[in-house]
């Protein structure tokens, strides 16, 4: 492979076309690197469905074991179940998997003992820049002991690891689908769910990282369509869609409507500080609903906004000692998970508040849907600077109006706000806007769009 890594290592993980852009050989010199630059005596490692993982993955123990680390490799596994394997055995950890990219694409994502994030500015640089110079001089030195390669089944422990954060005692008998989308949800979800009073309708449980039925993003509207028919035919009370390595997790109501990943974020934050004594800090990043730092509030925590982006999040959490944090994309973050990321245990978190109670959940998730929001709108630009530019010089300087520059730019008013960010890997704009009735909402949705577009 070619010795310039940089179309595969990004700024949080590893991803590429298979082989295209990366195969066995350069997996096993990143297993390799990974030993290196953590310093490990040992480490953990799983992968997911895709076709591409297990030659991957095993090319990474062998790249490690090669060194004198000992491997413990878990198998198939979610990516929040390898980040409980990380933080239960307190060992650095890779997981294989290209989350919700195509069936070509595979990756990895690392962390260090106790799940602690990988990325560009802590170790992922110094790992390409081994790797990059291996392929170019040849394999590292190998040690005088190679490292052992064993097998570990961690799935039962991840869930009651789960099942001992959340009350699950008082939940009313539930009919939930779950589309698993033909990722690593149809892994975990029998498991973690089993026992629970619940009637289950599984969609695309198979594994098949080939993604027959579906794209496995939820994110994208056309991904829920499914689930949405699929709840409101079985008259269920809820929806669950997971994307393909299992860390996110979305939820649809009984009528089949979407609840916003903020809504979420409100629920579980209210829940999380009840559990922590009616205190402690929640991370939200900034372009999540006006009404999350406003319940965290409301419910005695104090809410931190941050950039978007896990290692921000990861990075805040550890710095306040924070016990949970959500974002707009659907990743919750919880303290008692090593602050890391599991949509399963959001997940948990909805069938709790939603079976400990007796009305719907549109209506349960009403309070914590107070505003109206555009969503996130994309638009390809020539120049990012300088429409970001353009939308300053409109409104800065208006009265009642204030700009941050956090992340992007952010312009909010006593009735609205909007964010502008521009993409790191592609020529676009990203907007969100929300405001407090439809009618502004759209009003400065359009007005904005107009200065990014036109």
């Amino acid at each position: 492979m070619a010795a310039d890594l940089s179309q595969i290592v990004k700024a949080y993980d590893v991803r590429g076309v298979v082989p295209d852009q990366w195969d066995e050989s350069l997996a096993e010199l990143l297993g390799a690197a990974f030993a290196q630059v953590t310093a490990a005596e040992a480490i953990v490692v799983g992968h997911d469905m895709r076709p591409s993982s297990p030659g991957l993955s095993t090319a990474f123990s062998r790249g490690a074991a090669a060194l004198g680390v000992h491997v413990t490799e878990i198998g198939l596994c979610s990516t929040d179940q390898l980040y409980y394997a990380s933080g239960a055995l307190n060992l650095p950890g890779a997981m294989f998997t290209a989350s919700h990219n195509p069936a070509q694409y595979n990756g990895i994502k690392m962390c260090r003992a106790g799940a602690a994030p990988v990325g560009q500015d802590t170790g992922l640089a110094e790992i390409r820049e081994l790797a990059e110079r291996w392929t170019r001089s040849g394999a590292p030195e190998p040690a005088a002991t190679p490292g052992t390669v064993t097998r570990a089944d961690t799935l039962t422990d991840y869930a009651a690891h789960l099942r001992s954060l959340v009350d699950l005692t008082a939940i009313r008998p539930l009919k939930v689908v779950v589309d698993a989308g033909n990722g690593m949800g149809g892994h975990t979800v029998p498991t973690v769910f089993a026992g629970l009073p619940l009637t289950l309708v599984p969609l695309y449980f198979e594994l098949d990282g080939t993604f027959p039925n579906h794209e496995a993003n939820p994110l994208d509207p056309a991904n829920l369509v499914d689930l949405q028919k699929r709840v409101r035919e079985e008259g269920a009370d809820l929806g669950i869609a997971f994307d393909g390595d299992a860390d996110r997790c979305f939820v649809v109501d009984e009528q089949g409507d979407p609840v916003s990943p903020s809504a979420i974020t409100a629920l579980v934050a209210a829940r999380e500080l009840a559990r922590h004594g009616g205190k402690g800090t929640v991370i939200h990043n900034l372009i999540t609903s006006w009404t999350v730092p406003e319940v965290v509030e409301e419910n005695g925590g104090t809410p931190v906004r941050t950039r978007v982006g896990h290692s921000f999040i990861k990075a805040e959490m550890a710095r306040t000692g924070a016990i949970f944090g959500g974002e707009h994309s659907a990743h919750y973050y919880f303290k008692d998970f090593w602050n890391a990321d599991t949509g399963m245990l959001a997940a948990l978190h909805v069938l709790a508040a939603l079976g400990g109670q007796d009305t719907p959940l549109s209506a349960l998730v009403s309070q914590y849907d107070r505003y109206a929001g555009s969503g996130e709108i994309n638009s390809t630009v020539d120049d990012q600077a300088s429409r970001i530019a353009a939308i300053r010089t409109a409104y800065e300087g208006t009265p009642g109006i204030t700009l941050d520059d956090l992340d992007g730019l952010t312009v909010t008013s006593p009735d609205w706000w909007f964010n502008v960010r521009p993409s790191n890997t592609e020529p676009l704009l990203r907007l969100n806007a929300e405001a407090r009735d439809e009618t502004t909402m759209r009003k400065i949705r359009d007005e904005v769009l107009h200065l990014i577009r036109d």
